[in-house]
């Protein structure tokens, strides 16, 4: 009964918009005013328990790299780098969206961050050169995913925070599954280009021109290096490997590239600021309400049901990533890793996974199922939270570039469009 008015509230409270943080806070302590069972002290005491861990020091730092790396143009040397290498493949723009994500990815650590930098140039980009809008959007917003799988992966350090696990090992995991997505999505680009005949990027192959792309792309690019090779021969942790990064985009950005301003680089600080206070509020917010769950039984329900169907390793499989991907289309990234976390890879574990392929599992299947509310683009009125912010951070991010250079000439150059598909109305 307690589990049903607890379910009933929490949709009622997200269907009226109510901000997740609020609402995952709020519960608890109305539980607990109505019981009359423990102090409401537990509520701010169980929030501190939630973000008391060290590794989590890391999300800020990765969090700076990826702006720093917008607000000095890494983004568009990599675009460059990209079209050279893929661009003149049938649908170059939708292969230069995946190579450049990877890129990307290895360097902010975040999905969100990588949708909105290479979605907000690249989307414009691609229903400009006649491909169809929802595959642009769905494209973008699934490669951006990979941010989240290689390393410096922010939702893997909020898991290795949460479960006490190795966040070097973790990342070390998820560099092969990281490429592995990538690569398929090129190919599956690839088909869908061939079969509506989508351009791609006509302009003669010229090897100095790939080497002075290489060369601009070289610096962002050790980025990954300095990060992988760090944390495998022990050099740093992954919260000392985030400071790297951080001194390594900036000294890109203010010395060697000359493109970010001393004051750009105050501003972009203080912006970082107030995105990392909403991810610790998200997070200490799950803390309280995580607590609830374990109070009324209702994760201790779940685990029992899992623990069904641990006897057969593809049924078990089937359902944990059936329920994962359901997970993802309502609850944001963050509390759904901290809140359930903990008992899915317990149940994975038990039934002859390791530990480490579950959170690979956990962390892949999440974000993947939040790329695919992009599809409410096509009916608005059922947008979802996370897809709104991505939208309205990828149009930011691509009027603030255009004030230095045309994105669409810079990435797409001159193509045959008289053969490409029509967009979408």
């Amino acid at each position: 009964m307690e589990l049903a008015i607890l379910m009933g509230a929490l949709l009622l409270m997200i269907f009226i918009g109510a901000p997740i943080a609020v609402t995952m806070a709020v519960l608890p302590a109305i539980y607990i005013a109505v019981t009359n069972e423990l102090p409401l002290s537990t509520v701010p005491y169980q929030m501190y328990e939630a973000v008391a861990s060290a590794p989590l020091i890391a999300i800020p730092f990765f969090l700076l790299t990826g702006a720093l790396m917008n607000s000095g143009q890494i983004t568009e040397r990599l675009l460059l780098l990209s079209r050279e290498l893929v661009g003149r493949v049938r649908g170059g723009l939708a292969q230069t969206t995946v190579l450049v994500s990877m890129m990307f990815a290895g360097m902010s650590g975040s999905a969100v961050a990588d949708t909105a930098a290479v979605g907000g140039v690249l989307i414009p980009a691609m229903k400009k050169d006649g491909y169809h809008g929802p595959f642009a959007a769905a494209l973008c917003a699934v490669a951006g995913t990979i941010g989240g799988i290689v390393p410096p992966s922010i939702v893997m350090i909020l898991l290795a925070g949460a479960m006490g696990m190795s966040t070097g090992g973790l990342f070390m995991a998820g560099v092969l599954p990281g490429i592995a997505v990538g690569v398929l999505l090129m190919a599956v680009a690839y088909v869908v280009s061939v079969r509506r005949n989508y351009p791609r990027y006509e302009e003669p192959f010229r090897w100095m021109v790939l080497f002075r792309a290489f060369i601009g792309a070289l610096p962002p690019l050790v980025i990954p290096l300095v990060i992988i090779l760090g944390i495998v021969f022990g050099v740093f942790t992954a919260t000392e490997a985030g400071a790297m990064t951080v001194l390594v985009a900036a000294a890109i950005g203010i010395f060697l590239y000359k493109s970010l301003t001393w004051r750009e680089f105050g501003r972009t600080v203080t912006h970082t600021v107030k995105i990392t206070s909403s991810v610790f509020f998200i997070l200490a917010a799950s803390g309280p309400f995580s607590w609830l769950l374990n109070r009324i039984g209702a994760l201790q329900g779940l685990e029992g049901w899992f623990m069904g169907y641990t006897g057969s390793p593809v049924t078990f499989t089937l359902i944990l990533i059936g329920f994962i991907l359901l997970v993802g289309t309502v609850i944001e990234t963050i509390p759904a890793i901290v809140v359930l976390a903990p008992t899915l890879i317990k149940v994975s574990v038990a039934a002859g996974f390791h530990e480490i392929q579950a959170a690979l599992v956990l962390v892949d299947g999440i974000d993947g199922a939040n790329a695919r509310v992009i599809q409410c683009r096509r009916r608005p009125g059922l947008a979802l939270e996370p897809l709104e912010r991505l939208r309205i951070a990828a149009e930011l991010l691509r009027k603030k570039l255009e004030r230095n250079v045309t994105i669409e000439t810079l990435v797409m150059g001159p193509v045959q469009r008289s053969h490409a598909a029509p967009a979408d109305e």
